[in-house]
């Protein structure tokens, strides 16, 4: 086609090639942007699949360690750590996702699809992430988060032998050393695996990479669930245990509890003994729902006891005796309660300050406590509102099993609410602000270290520009007079807002102490 006069005609057919031709190329690179498309469909079809299966293999872990400690403690706290490092990490990568239909202006499409074929550009990713032949500031970070999933994942393998095989499979599948590309350059992971790719390319990439998070989720808790996880569900690998109804007892109290098969396994025991003497299990409450046997004895002198029996059970046809054994405390009847402030041991004045009090074995429906200011709001809980005074004692009377009553008391030291301190745009002290952000800013004032979250409320402030007379401001922003006053402060000038007047927020009868002053230095 090229050479010669062309006819019109020629110059026609010519140009009808070359747009066919341009129809073609544009046919196939659509076709491989929908192909990326599918791709990514897929990815994300694999991770729920992946997380639904790695769920059920954490709580499994987690059963198991509950039935099994020695075997699964371990292991399943460090399933545990895999998972949040996992989850981290995922969700990081989501965001990357995200970023990428943000800043490519990428819709989805009406059935939440993504539009594979207008993904075809992917400079915008390039600007962000590039620089020359360097990293930006972002995709530094990007490298910095990778390398720290890693390193955290690592970390929870530690040196242990038998998982070096896992280790070696998790490095190379988050291998980021330098590629070498066709043309024998070495180039950094980022730039080899992102730069000059299409959005939907890199789009892709990232959900594969969360693939590859899911899938050492499912390696790592295949790992440690090893192979003994079937054996770890025969009955015979079970435990019994002991659970009193209350950790300690009243000398020449009946002891009650239950003797409970691993997590309350929902067997039924044959029999069941406790020092060596046999237990009615055909007694009212003898066995719950659960498969607990109730135990019933009189318990011994203050000190420590043990308790030990046999359960028997069948497992396939056969009897199988289990041994269990606990240790239970007497401890002698209480005469002295406990009273403690939940949040330190002084009250303030102006707040509610929750508090717990309690007298030890107990019941807290026979337990009074009074004092000024003093409310019940709970099963042992309370709060108290103290009034005027440097002190409040609270007095407290208990009813034990036998009708007797104790009493003791405490005093607590009263305290006001420290002095707030000024803010501008959230920021105490000395605050350094362009002239247009003090204009719009908003005048707060805060509880610095302070116990209590309490919501102050500023009503009015003055501020000074120096050179200009003060100007009193009612409200929390700077009002046409201060704006004036502001504009003709320059830079480096220290505006200072003063005598600002707040209050507690459904609390205006209690005066707060002065709010100290924020200095503000004009930047520009």
């Amino acid at each position: 086609m090229a050479g010669g006069k062309l006819s019109a005609r020629q110059k026609m057919i010519n140009l009808m090639y070359l747009v066919f031709i341009a129809m073609i190329a544009m046919t196939m690179s659509k076709e491989v942007l929908s192909a990326f498309g599918l791709m990514n469909d897929k990815f994300v079809r694999a991770n729920e699949l992946a997380s639904t299966s790695n769920t059920g293999m954490l709580e499994g872990l987690k059963q198991k360690a509950e039935e099994k400690p020695e075997e699964f403690r371990v292991a399943s706290n460090n399933a545990q750590q895999i998972s949040k490092i996992s989850d981290d990490f995922f969700k990081y990568l989501g965001e990357q996702k995200a970023m990428i239909l943000e800043r490519g202006k990428f819709e989805r499409e009406e059935n939440g699809e993504l539009p594979s074929e207008k993904m075809d550009k992917g400079d915008f990713l390039d600007e962000y992430w590039f620089t020359g032949d360097r990293l930006t500031k972002e995709g530094q970070a990007f490298m910095d988060r990778l390398n720290k999933y890693k390193a955290d994942i690592e970390a929870v393998l530690g040196d242990d032998v038998k998982y070096q095989k896992a280790v070696e499979n998790f490095e190379e599948r988050f291998n980021t050393k330098e590629v070498v590309n066709q043309d024998g350059k070495k180039l950094q992971w980022l730039d080899y695996h992102f730069q000059g790719f299409p959005a939907i390319a890199s789009y892709t990439k990232l959900t594969a990479m969360q693939n590859d998070v899911k899938a050492t989720e499912t390696n790592m808790y295949n790992l440690f669930l090893g192979n003994t996880l079937d054996e770890a569900v025969s009955l015979k690998n079970y435990t019994a245990i002991v659970v009193p109804d209350k950790n300690a007892f009243f000398a020449g109290e009946k002891f009650t509890g239950k003797v409970v098969l691993g997590k309350y396994a929902n067997v039924t025991p044959t029999k069941l003994s406790v020092g060596g003497e046999s237990l009615d299990l055909d007694r009212e409450g003898a066995i719950d729902s659960t498969g607990a046997a109730r135990i019933e004895f009189t318990v011994g002198n203050v000190g420590e006891h043990d308790v030990d029996g046999q359960f028997t059970f069948l497992e396939d046809g056969k009897e199988l005796p289990i041994d269990f054994n606990g240790k239970y405390v007497v401890v002698p009847r209480p005469n002295s309660a406990t009273i403690s402030a939940d949040k330190m041991n002084v009250v303030y004045r102006g707040v509610v300050n929750p508090m717990t009090i309690s007298f030890a074995g107990v019941p807290d429906n026979k337990v009074n406590a009074s004092a000024t200011g003093l409310r019940k709001t709970g099963n042992g809980k309370y709060e108290m509102r103290p009034g005027t005074g440097r002190e409040v004692t609270i007095n407290v009377t208990a009813t034990l099993d036998d009708g007797s009553a104790v009493s003791d008391r405490k005093t607590f030291r009263i305290k006001d609410i420290p002095k707030p301190t000024g803010t501008i745009a959230g920021q105490p002290g000395i605050v350094k602000l362009p002239r247009n952000n003090v204009q719009i800013a908003t005048i707060g004032a805060e509880l610095e270290d302070f116990d209590f979250e309490l919501p102050i409320v500023v009503s009015e402030f003055k501020i000074k520009v120096p050179g200009q007379p003060s100007v009193r401001v009612s409200g929390t922003k700077l009002n046409s007079q201060a704006k004036n006053a502001l504009r003709k402060a320059r830079r480096g000038d220290q505006v200072a807002i003063f005598d600002i007047k707040a209050s507690i927020r459904g609390n205006s009868s209690y005066k707060l102490k002065s709010v100290s002053p924020v200095v503000v230095e004009i930047t520009n």
